[in-house]
């Protein structure tokens, strides 16, 4: 695992354990860069989480714009292999604590399974 800085907090992240076999979680996809795992609080019948393995606090805090096309190109990927494109998902990503991000690793929220009103929140 690479992290970007020595923070005891990064080493100590909940998905940085997860993503390091350090910590369970249900695992829908995993590869070299991305894990998918299914939310331990899921506010929709399908809610995943898409997640970098390398440790980035938030959207504000990517300096490697290529991890968005992982991130975004896995929850789509993972989105059409469960046949969730008929009926349509959503993607959101909290940045900063008055969004709603309570862990401070980037992550993606991949919501399906029932109607999503607009505007979110």
């Amino acid at each position: 695992m690479h992290y970007q800085g020595a923070d005891p907090l990064e080493r100590n992240c909940v998905f940085c354990r997860i993503a390091e076999g350090r910590e369970k979680a249900d695992i829908v996809f995993s590869d070299r860069d991305v894990i998918v795992i299914r939310d331990i609080r899921p506010r929709a019948p399908v809610h995943l989480l898409v997640i970098p393995r390398e440790h980035v606090e938030s959207a504000d805090s990517v300096e490697d714009l290529s991890l968005w096309s992982s991130l975004m190109g896995t929850a789509a990927r993972v989105a059409r292999d469960m046949g969730l494109c008929a009926d349509g998902y959503r993607l959101v990503v909290n940045c900063g604590a008055g969004s709603g991000q309570t862990v401070f690793h980037l992550h993606v929220h991949l919501l399906a399974g029932r109607l999503f009103g607009w505007p979110p929140g």
